[in-house]
């Protein structure tokens, strides 16, 4: 018989970890980005609103006071932005803030 986490939770639900689905932050087009200064937790240091740690699917969000994106495991699937009430969390391109690669280092004939 295959033991489960004990979790002490009296009903069935899921409950997804960070990283279940393997590292899936290497093949993201967009990703999230988190302002501090329109975030409701951030602005009252405290645990308020969260709802981007609720609706996260892969549960790469922390729950603090400002959260935390884990982008390793992130997917950039926006769901954390479109349900942000005070739209803190914007998606930007991947690879937005880095140099483009040349045709030698992508191995690529373009």
């Amino acid at each position: 018989m295959v033991e489960t986490r004990h979790c002490e939770q009296q009903t069935a639900m899921s409950w997804p970890c960070a990283g279940e689905g393997g590292r899936t932050g290497d093949w993201r087009s967009m990703k999230p980005v988190l302002d501090p200064a329109k975030c409701i937790a951030a602005k009252k240091d405290s645990i308020v609103c969260m709802l981007c740690w609720v609706f996260c699917p892969d549960n790469v969000i922390t729950r603090t006071a400002p959260p935390e994106i884990d982008l390793e495991y992130c997917k950039g699937c926006g769901i954390c932005m479109e349900v942000c009430p005070s739209q803190a969390i914007t998606m930007v391109p991947e690879n937005e803030g880095q140099p483009a690669l040349n045709v030698e280092e992508t191995g690529c004939d373009v």
